[in-house]
């Protein structure tokens, strides 16, 4: 996709004209410009931090770094890059933990017009390469201990992508094979130029790049954390998703840098130690997690782990739909809701969501303010269980060089979730599942998260997933894989399959169940039932 196109007028109609309609109105009843806009600015405005400029931005391995010092160092971010070559238009891989210099050169590359590309930090070379060949990156920024792991010798690592190594223990900067060239610091900027572009976490095959416009994030704010969160500067955030994902980028970045609020930044892994530690040390208000983590602290409390929550006012899941028994069991264990709610790396961040006091245990909530979501059969028709379909400012403006799948995915403003749900008259929505995990069953449909959540109520399963399979019939069939708490397995299955078809519809029972010792999962943390397809015998 070249940048020459996506600055041409939008084409009436298009995404980008709807995008650019819904900006404009956005931006007129906020009383901001529609014309030079930047993200720098949004964020490290000289405006905004002459009033909160002392006040504490980042919490990273106990330092506490102001939002003026935030602001110089995104300065110096893009000045290193501009001196690296990279100008307008030009992408650059963030190959970063989460940390101070993530945020400020993902900001330094939007002031310099680049395009900012986070990459997941625990993926091996090979797809790290992909990332970098698909999004034609000029520069990576890389950590030292993340670097070492690429093999610059490989024949598919771009051969004009330069690198930035960032020394992880000492935090600095050193440079890997490019040549500086004098460079500018400042592009002029609108709200539908290209900013930062995302890739896919492959929970359904190969990433996708997901490309974003430097308006999209203030309509998260405005629509999400305005609505939900209403975050103010007293909060102090942590996220065990990462900033590389669509989900973390907003809770680390987006929301926390908009209310001039904290936000706690851990480059470590999101173990429930680790966790407990930070509830104990830096005392979050607000915490976002995704389901599988939620059930690990939950785990981790019921061995006898200690886990102080006492600070925490707000948690919020995402990534997938969280089971009503997590939601119940955090209830009673903690006296905390969890806020459950859909988002998508197409739509930037959360659209449909839970709010405080009114949480319903497996629902994903109400469509938030600034979006529209509509439940449709396959001729495009509204019902109360079909595809969910959702319109909102914060869109994508088509996936990376791949015109093809844009226009399937995009339709008349509206993008195809690729999520099957169900509506009820009050407007709540319940996630069914993914449109390629439903499956029929004697020419009945069949919601694997139905099944799973029936298998979940059994106090001897930890995790289910269940998946379409074919019977010893020749027949379709659904097909089970549980992690189990108890040790003892005899007899265990066909105890859950009579425990299962007591609940639901006897179609919908599993014919086997197969025991495993842990999902398999992206690093988001969904399970990747097409993996458990593959390997059935």
């Amino acid at each position: 996709m070249r940048l020459a196109y996506l600055r041409r007028r939008p084409q009436a109609g298009s995404l980008r004209h709807i995008v650019a309609i819904l900006l404009d109105d956005f931006y007129n009843h906020s009383g901001m410009t529609s014309s030079y806009f930047n993200l720098f600015d949004y964020f490290l405005g000289s405006v905004k931090l002459s009033e909160i400029g002392s006040r504490t931005a980042i919490v990273f391995r106990n330092r506490e770094i102001s939002y003026l010092s935030l602001r110089a160092e995104t300065e110096q971010w893009a000045r290193r890059l501009a001196t690296s070559g990279v100008t307008a238009g030009d992408r650059v891989g963030l190959l970063l933990f989460d940390s101070p210099e993530f945020i400020a050169c993902f900001l330094g590359a939007a002031k310099i017009g680049a395009i900012a590309v986070p990459v997941n930090t625990f993926l091996p070379a090979k797809d790290v390469s992909f990332i970098l060949l698909d999004s034609g990156a000029r520069l990576l920024v890389v950590e030292s201990e993340l670097h070492d792991n690429l093999n610059r010798a490989d024949s598919e690592f771009p051969a004009k992508c330069n690198i930035l190594v960032v020394e992880t223990e000492s935090r600095s900067l050193r440079s890997a094979g490019s040549e500086e060239s004098p460079g500018h610091a400042e592009a002029t900027t609108t709200r539908e130029t290209p900013a930062f572009l995302l890739y896919t976490s492959g929970s359904t095959g190969a990433p996708k790049g997901v490309l974003h416009l430097h308006g999209a994030i203030p309509h998260t704010v405005e629509s999400y954390n305005k609505n939900v969160l209403r975050l103010t500067d007293q909060d102090r955030i942590y996220s065990s998703s990462r900033l590389f994902f669509a989900y973390g980028l907003g809770n680390s970045l987006s929301f926390p840098l908009s209310a001039g609020a904290a936000v706690i930044l851990d480059p470590g892994r999101s173990t429930p130690e680790r966790i407990a530690t930070l509830f104990e040390e830096q005392r979050p208000t607000v915490f976002f997690g995704v389901p599988s983590v939620y059930l690990s602290l939950l785990e981790h409390r019921a061995k006898g782990g200690q886990l102080n929550t006492s600070s925490l006012r707000l948690c919020v899941s995402a990534g997938e739909a969280l089971p009503p028994r997590i939601f119940e069991d955090w209830q009673r264990e903690f006296e905390l809701e969890i806020l459950d709610g859909i988002g998508s790396t197409e739509m930037l961040h959360i659209f449909i969501s839970n709010c405080e006091g009114k949480a319903r245990a497996g629902s994903s909530g109400s469509v938030v303010p600034g979006y529209a979501a509509r439940v449709v059969d396959e001729q495009a028709l509204e019902c109360e269980l079909g595809n969910l379909w959702v319109q909102g400012a914060s869109a994508t403006a088509g996936y990376w060089k791949q015109p093809e799948l844009t226009s399937e995915t995009i339709r008349d403003g509206w993008v195809r979730t690729g999520d099957v749900y169900r509506v009820d008259s009050d407007g709540s929505f319940y996630h069914v599942g993914r449109s390629d995990d439903c499956f029929k069953v004697r020419g009945l449909w069949v919601s694997p998260i139905e099944v799973e959540a029936a298998l979940l109520a059994h106090e001897s399963v930890a995790e289910a997933a269940v998946v379409s399979a074919v019977g010893e019939d020749g027949l379709a069939t659904a097909r089970a894989y549980v992690v189990i708490r108890a040790k003892e397995r005899e007899g265990l299955a066909d105890e859950l399959i009579r425990f299962v078809r007591s609940r639901i519809a006897p179609y919908k029972t599993p014919s086997r169940i197969d025991f495993i010792d842990e999902m398999p999962r992206t690093s988001t943390g969904k399970i990747q039932r097409f993996r458990l397809r593959e390997h059935q015998t």
